[in-house]
């Protein structure tokens, strides 16, 4: 059984706008709660309870968040280990952070939520990686999953945008950044390069290994929500108040 749980959680969320001026959009309140409480809870309803919180922006503020709401995890500064975001940045730095861990665990952002169900179906006793799709009406928006079988090809990052452009359809299956990692991620993620956007993804870690046919695709069979812009918060309320049951 997987109980270990690397959340990142570095970033500002400068989407958010005004909201995250003075906070991280981890804790802007949804009903009352910060979002990452919603997290952190469904975490624990699935199995989960040995967390790791890399923190990064108002970094003291979730540490307080914790404290107040009495969350038990460790905390690591990302800024503190590979220095602020101007000098390196990507999803792939809070990999970096923990590489002294030898176990299978889990891997998500911060600003994503999850269903119980869907995520204990991510708690896999193989030696196999892991990484959950959800079926998308509007994958360029995203990074898309090609499978092969039960194993991941690769990852299409925006498939239907360049330059503007439609390009052809792939596949609806976006990678919602949910992620069960064997050790074996540590040593792609030394590998790899910044991207064209100057920053390191772990999907190009993910990809190395899908090389190698080490990584498998479960799919999100409830609900997934990203919150990233204002009008998430709103969309996140309606939804809790019509689903108590997802809380």
């Amino acid at each position: 059984m997987i109980k270990k749980v690397v959340i990142a959680a570095a970033g500002q969320g400068t989407r958010m706008l005004q909201l995250t001026k003075d906070k991280s959009k981890h804790l802007i309140k949804v009903n009352g709660k910060p979002f990452l409480s919603y997290v952190l809870d469904n975490l624990q309803k699935a199995g989960y309870d040995d967390f790791i919180l890399v923190v990064g922006y108002e970094s003291k503020l979730m540490e307080k968040f914790l404290k107040d709401a009495g969350y038990k995890a460790r905390v690591i500064n990302q800024f503190e280990i590979l220095g602020p975001k101007e000098k390196i940045y990507g999803t792939a730095c809070p990999l970096m952070c923990v590489k002294d861990i030898g176990e299978p665990f889990l891997y998500i952002c911060g600003d994503n939520f999850y269903s119980v169900e869907d995520l204990e179906a991510m708690n896999v006793d193989d030696n196999f990686n892991y990484v959950a799709g959800f079926k998308n009406d509007h994958p360029e928006n995203f990074g898309v999953l090609l499978a092969d079988g039960d194993f991941l090809d690769k990852i299409v990052e925006k498939p239907r945008l360049l330059g503007g452009q439609a390009k052809e359809f792939v596949g609806d299956l976006i990678n919602t950044s949910l992620y069960k990692f064997t050790p074996e991620i540590f040593e792609k993620v030394m590998e790899i390069e910044k991207s064209p956007r100057g920053e390191y993804e772990v999907t190009d870690a993910v990809s190395l290994l899908a090389q190698e046919k080490k990584v498998k695709i479960n799919k999100i069979k409830d609900f997934w929500m990203d919150f990233g812009k204002p009008e998430d918060v709103e969309k996140l309320s309606k939804f809790l108040d019509e689903n108590n049951s997802k809380r």
